[in-house]
């Protein structure tokens, strides 16, 4: 799949997801399989370019081609000038926040709220990539609510402002996370628009994947929480894909390596206090299936220091070692 001058490797994305989808995840993700991953939301207030988180979001060293940025807001001059502001930092594609489900995103009208305005969409696709010579992308949902659902006609706007890809996560806003995915919806808009497209929600295991992929006509799939804690399900799908037969789950072994260099990784780029929260919620997904994990986690949450953390992580595996344990997949919907 091709945006703009960038092919990707494969047709795997990882989703953009606040909080998850730092540097040290993309990376991650990346060398695992995936094609390509969309930082985690930036906004465009210029005011807030100088804090410590935004900064962190805007750095891509050692990040691999081709490195996306997502932006967030309501006001096409603004969004314009945090396009121009990325891609002087680095950032090689522009993804349009129009998804995010967000209370406090939605009441300043971004994110998916912005559905609501189709003018407004106009003007802010528009601005954004007249702004830039990097390709625009834009991920929207299938409409404000079940009676409102206008992706279609967002779809054809954003094909008519030059938008180089679209990724529709496959419910509205009003449906959060919960219900069934709209597949008939992105199937619609994918025969009606030429740009590619690509298919998002409830997307957990290599079949899913080749089921959605068949069923919408989607250019490429987007995964979001069913890769946290395994990085290695892209290396998964793409061998699914390419030969119809699953790889084996990872050992032990292998999970206790990527995790391990998963923290180092988190507190060299967070620093340590930072970090060591941060990797919280990562060893709780890594641990996912595992005997015992239940009350190595609750453990593991009282710990503050990056010694105690990774002290704690070489005992549990350790305890696992002599099994030959491999991970227990337990199958989610996940955006």
């Amino acid at each position: 799949m091709h945006i703009g001058p960038f092919h990707l490797k494969n047709n795997l994305v990882v989703a953009p997801m606040a909080g998850v989808t730092d540097r040290p995840f993309r990376k991650l993700c990346k060398s695992m399989g995936a094609g390509m991953a969309v930082s985690e939301m930036v906004a465009s207030n210029s005011l807030l370019r100088g804090s410590e988180k935004t900064r962190r979001r805007a750095d891509h060293e050692g990040e691999v081609a081709p490195i996306a940025v997502q932006i967030a807001g309501a006001d096409p001059g603004m969004l314009a000038d945090a396009a121009r502001y990325n891609v002087d930092q680095g950032a090689q594609i522009i993804d349009i926040n129009m998804g995010c489900p967000a209370k406090k995103v939605c009441n300043v009208m971004a994110g998916s709220a912005l559905l609501r305005d189709e003018p407004l969409v106009g003007r802010i696709l528009a601005a954004v990539v007249a702004a830039v010579a990097a390709p625009v992308t834009l991920k929207i949902r299938t409409g404000w609510d079940r009676s409102n659902r206008n992706a279609l006609r967002v779809a054809k706007i954003a094909e008519a402002s030059g938008v180089r890809a679209l990724a529709i996560h496959g419910r509205t806003r009003a449906c959060g996370f919960s219900g069934e995915a709209e597949y008939d919806t992105i199937a619609a808009v994918k025969s009606e628009v030429t740009v590619p497209v690509i298919a998002n929600d409830d997307i957990a295991t290599p079949e899913k994947v080749k089921q959605v992929l068949a069923y919408t006509g989607a250019d490429a799939v987007m995964i979001g929480r069913a890769a946290q804690g395994r990085p290695w399900m892209f290396r998964e799908i793409q061998h699914f894909l390419e030969t119809g037969n699953r790889l084996p789950p990872p050992e032990v072994a292998e999970i206790h390596r990527v995790l391990v260099a998963h923290l180092h990784e988190l507190y060299e780029f967070y620093g340590e206090a930072t970090g060591v929260r941060v990797a919280r919620k990562h060893i709780s997904w890594y641990t996912r299936g595992l005997a015992g994990s239940a009350v190595f986690r609750n453990a593991m949450n009282r710990l503050e220091t990056r010694r105690e953390q990774l002290a704690a992580v070489e005992d549990y595996f350790a305890q696992l070692a002599d099994r030959g344990q491999r991970l227990t997949y337990v199958e989610e919907t996940a955006a």
